[in-house]
């Protein structure tokens, strides 16, 4: 029996945390071995727009920073993107509490920041018509020419960083595409892409979770059924113009 519920929210992000109990599963009944998963809590993070003006995210991260040596964090992801730097607030609660127990959801869509987020994750989870795409970041800055300059270039300097760590060191996009991306190009991904790239590490379809790779067999599979269920349509037909 799971633990309550807890339930926080912000503008734009809702959390729920839930208390798992001390799980053991038999590896060996003879001898008496089992694989035990010990009590711990489950974060559970539905992401929305990265643009939260009022509250912020202090009661949501402040829940997580909570965290023991055992919980981990799971992102649903349904987002069009929004402000870079609450982005980073995730990838710093990441590495102080969570590295290695992360799992993201690409609820439908992970856009700009969205994307970046799903790319954080340890376990990279989407389904058949999950949607991803990467663009560079967008910034401006006021004030005197000299004090403009010296805002912009620091700027792009860390954001680009940033995203070159999340992206590109993690084999996602090339160098050179990561340069395309800089200077204006989009890149718009759907599942095959994403199992394609290992930016996706697991699949949900029909009920059934499968890696990447299971999934790539499978379209090839069904691809190939459908070739051949044309062929023999088509030889069917060719037949029946014969015997007419």
């Amino acid at each position: 029996m799971t633990g309550a519920k807890k339930e926080l929210s912000s503008e734009q992000h809702t959390l729920y945390s839930e208390l798992i109990p001390e799980h053991k599963k038999v590896v060996n009944k003879e001898r008496h071995l089992y694989e035990v998963t010990p009590k711990h809590k489950r974060y559970r993070i539905y992401i929305g727009r990265f643009f939260e003006q009022k509250k912020g995210l202090h009661s949501v991260f402040n829940e997580l920073r909570e965290a023991k040596g055992n919980d981990y964090l799971e992102f649903m992801i349904n987002s069009g993107g929004g402000f870079v730097h609450e982005g980073m607030q995730f990838y710093n609660i990441i590495q102080e509490k969570f590295t290695g127990r992360t799992v993201a959801y690409l609820d439908n869509r992970g856009y700009s920041m969205g994307a970046l987020l799903f790319c954080m994750a340890d376990k990279r989870v989407i389904y058949p018509y999950s949607d991803l795409m990467f663009h560079t970041y967008s910034h401006g800055s006021q004030g005197k020419g000299g004090e403009v300059k010296t805002h912009v270039n620091h700027t792009s300097k860390k954001l680009e960083q940033f995203f070159y760590d999340i992206i590109v060191k993690k084999g996602f996009l090339s160098d050179e595409e990561f340069k395309k991306m800089v200077i204006g190009q989009d890149y718009w991904m759907d599942a095959k892409a994403l199992c394609k790239r290992d930016i996706a590490t697991h699949v949900i379809i029909g009920g059934e979770e499968l890696t990447a790779k299971e999934y790539l067999k499978a379209l090839k599979k069904e691809k190939r059924a459908k070739k051949e269920k044309k062929k023999n349509k088509n030889n069917k037909d060719i037949n029946s113009k014969d015997a007419n």
